[in-house]
Order: structure tokens, then sequence, then C-alpha cells
């Protein structure tokens, strides 16, 4: 996980989980530029405006706590809530607990993305491979 901070504020990344929806270059272009290093312009904008844009990250590869609250990812909901994205993941929004087959268990927050397309090399996960196969459904 890579953070950015600007002493308020933390904006995480997981660039494993980012399925490269764009929803926070259309959103917040002064701040997320991907074809520069860094990638997060963490001074460009305020707190707010950063909070309110990774809450809208589909994937939970963004998140953000605050610098006086510790390393706690905030979520966006108490409750579970399923979305469909045509002809894209699975969206489960919400805090939720994921038992993979091994028996291990693994704890979500805010968002998770799950393939529907079967090619994801992240399973159960989506890793945006639906874009590169012309999924449909």
């Amino acid at each position: 996980m890579k953070e950015y901070s600007n002493g308020e504020v933390t904006i995480t990344w997981e660039p494993e989980k980012c399925i490269h929806s764009g929803a926070c270059v259309k959103g917040l272009g002064e701040v997320f530029q991907p074809k520069e290093k860094p990638w997060i312009k963490i001074d460009a904008a305020s707190s707010g405006q950063m909070i309110d844009q990774v809450k809208k990250c589909p994937s939970a590869a963004l998140g953000y706590y605050m610098t006086d609250k510790g390393k706690e990812v905030e979520s966006s909901s108490e409750e579970q809530i399923v979305e469909v994205v045509a002809n894209g993941p699975l969206m489960v929004y919400g805090n939720i607990a994921v038992k993979f087959k091994d028996g291990h268990t693994e704890r979500k927050s805010k968002v998770s993305a799950f393939c529907r397309c079967g090619s994801s090399q992240n399973k159960p996960f989506c890793d945006g491979a639906h874009k590169k196969i012309g999924f449909e459904g």
C-alpha cells in the first residue's frame, strides 16, 4: 500500500485492487494524475474534496484515514449493498468478510469489486480484465 499525506488526511492506494475505472481522474484530475510520479498530488485540493472523491472509488483501491484517528481506513457504509455493474464487476459496498477456499478470511471495508467475467488474475476480486476481453453481462 502506498500513502500520500497532507498532515490532516492520508490517502492510501492499493494498486493491486485498482480496476482503472478512471473515477478518480474524472472527478478530481488536479489531484489524481496517473501519468506523473507521484501520481497523487496531495496538496492540489482540500482534504474534504479528496475524501469525497476517494469515497467514489469503485474498487476501494483508494482509501483514507484522518491523521489524528490512526491508521483505520474509513468505511462508507455500515450496511452491505450489492450492485451488478453492466459489463463489469459485482460491487459490494460496506463492511464484509470474504472467506476463501483455503479457509482464511479477509475483512474488507468501503467497496469491494468481485470478478464476474472469469478472467481476473486476482480472483475473486476484479482486476479490470473484463475491459480487455470485452465482457458483456
